[in-house]
């Protein structure tokens, strides 16, 4: 049986308490009791959170868990702000030299720094701050509001209900000044009637209601269930009680879907139904009627606006994306009324009220023309001259004719100078003749490249010596010698490549004569001459 551990003075103390405890267990000496004077059961440790059912405990405790016995030391109370304690009348040793106060130094005064400081002029002597210091416990150090006194919240929520209050003093006097306003106009338009001032009574009392009540009224609040908890705000698609809901205009599974989270049903629920008698024919019926339709064709036309490169964005600026729209529109209009005018204008109106002339009514006219036997006209109408809807005869640069009057080698041109430049500048004869004789110069010089090209200086082959100069005219080599110097050549490179052929007894000559070079020059493998293989 564990026990809590005691402090004892000495082993003597110890001794007489481990008597004790076993003289109540075994029924000899009186039970102990606690502090409210019951007998403590010795079967159930102290320090348990909880006694087993077996043990029939009667006051089970948490001291293993927590500190049971609360400190004397700590306490709940907070610091007096602002207190003073003593106000001296002229300097103390050890004060504060700037304010005089004995509760801190110079270093830690908060008052503002004086030119001559209470320490050197003795006056006006700051009196001493109270100075506290509580020991809290665990929930006191960790306490957030500890010292906060609520009472210091009010003059915040006076403020703003004083606020509240007088914006709705200002919206009712507005109100009812315009009523005033509009009911004089009234009276001094049509004249004073009975009927009148009871309407008249009846519009100022409606704008006397509180308007609190009114706007609790427009003002639906409701849970609404969200991600991160529930959050109140305001219910829309509100309808009254008493009417029918959608999903029970067509109880059919197959017709209009309902979606409960949004209260939406797009679908008319009852497409077989009288236009005249039907009341609700679905949510899509608001999107292509009314405002919502010319809010549509806005949206589209500020996202062509914006896709064509001009700065309009409907959420960023609505204003100037509206105004942009109306501008569009009646540009629109007069471009389409203009368009319509010039066809007008052309071909005529078919659908006025103008009389046509006799001319085009009957095919007849008094106009005598004669013509010949071919069907030419000889004589009472000049022939007109068929143009183009291009310009003709239009001189630029000081050109007398005009672009394409000239054609040569794939290029077209102007006759008058024979340029192939389009915004060429014209330059006459002259241009004409120094032309020519720029192709006569060029063909001249091509001429005389390609007889240059056709005739070669014949080059002369000089003989090189194997030492690299020039073979001189009057060597002549002994084809004797040249056969045995080949031979000797042909014996040393034998030696070379099987060395036990090598002689002891090498004697060798520094002369070279012409005929052992030429030997040499003959028989040298070339690295580089692809052909050296075939050679030997």
């Amino acid at each position: 049986m564990a026990t809590a551990s005691v402090a004892f003075k000495s082993r003597e103390d110890h001794r007489k308490q481990l008597e004790l405890e076993e003289a109540r267990k075994a029924g000899l000496a009186p039970a102990e009791l606690d502090e409210d004077g019951k007998e403590i059961n010795p079967h159930i440790p102290q320090y348990m959170s909880s006694a087993p059912w077996y043990l029939n405990a009667e006051r089970p405790s948490l001291k293993h868990q927590r500190k049971w016995k609360s400190d004397p030391n700590y306490t709940k109370s907070w610091y007096d702000r602002g207190a003073k304690i003593y106000q001296a009348d002229k300097y103390r040793k050890g004060a504060c030299e700037n304010c005089g106060a004995m509760t801190h130094d110079a270093k830690s005064c908060m008052d503002r720094p004086r030119k001559l400081g209470a320490k050197w002029t003795g006056k006006h002597i700051a009196p001493d701050e109270k100075i506290e210091q509580f020991e809290l416990d665990y929930d006191g150090k960790r306490d957030r509001w500890n010292g906060y006194d609520a009472a210091s919240y009010a003059h915040i929520i006076e403020r703003y209900e004083a606020r509240d209050e007088a914006r709705k003093k200002y919206l009712k006097d507005q109100q009812l000044k315009k009523l005033e306003e509009k009911n004089n106009k009234e009276d001094e338009e049509r004249g004073d009637s009975e009927d009148e001032d009871f309407e008249d009574a009846l519009k100022v009392d409606e704008a006397k209601v509180d308007e609190s009540k009114q706007m609790d009224f427009a003002k639906v609040e409701k849970r609404v269930r969200t991600t991160g908890g529930g959050s109140t705000g305001t219910v829309r698609n509100l309808r009254i009680r008493e009417d029918t809901a959608k999903y029970l205009l067509n109880l059919d599974v197959n017709s209009a879907h309902y979606d409960p989270k949004t209260r939406s049903m797009r679908e008319d629920p009852l497409p077989d139904m009288d236009p005249n008698e039907k009341f609700y024919a679905g949510d899509n019926q608001n999107r292509v009627s009314g405002q919502a339709l010319e809010f549509k064709q806005l949206n589209i036309h500020a996202w062509e606006a914006f896709d064509k490169g001009h700065d309009v964005h409907m959420q960023a600026a609505p204003s100037q994306a509206e105004l942009l729209y109306k501008n569009y529109k009646v540009n629109k209009e007069k471009l389409k009324s203009q368009t319509k005018e010039d066809i007008m204008e052309k071909y005529g109106n078919a659908a006025s009220e103008e009389i046509l002339p006799r001319e085009l009514l009957l095919g007849q006219s008094e106009r005598e023309v004669e013509y010949d036997c071919a069907g030419r006209i000889v004589k009472g109408q000049e022939m007109s001259i068929p143009r183009s809807k291009y310009e003709e005869d239009v001189f630029i640069n000081n050109h007398t004719t005009v672009w394409g009057s000239w054609w040569k080698d794939h290029h077209w041109g102007y006759k008058c100078c024979k340029q192939t430049i389009r915004n060429s500048y014209c330059t006459g004869a002259a241009g004409i003749e120094a032309a020519e004789a720029s192709a006569d110069l060029m063909k001249a010089n091509i001429a005389r490249k390609e007889s240059a090209e056709d005739t070669h200086a014949p080059v002369e082959e000089k003989r090189l010596t194997t030492w690299g100069t020039e073979v001189p005219d009057d060597l002549v080599l002994d084809q004797q010698k040249l056969a045995e110097a080949l031979k000797k050549e042909d014996e040393k490179r034998r030696e070379e490549r099987d060395e036990r052929k090598r002689k002891y007894n090498v004697k060798y000559n520094d002369e070279v004569t012409p005929e052992e070079m030429e030997a040499y020059r003959m028989k040298k493998v070339l690295h580089d001459d692809p052909m050296r293989d075939f050679l030997h």
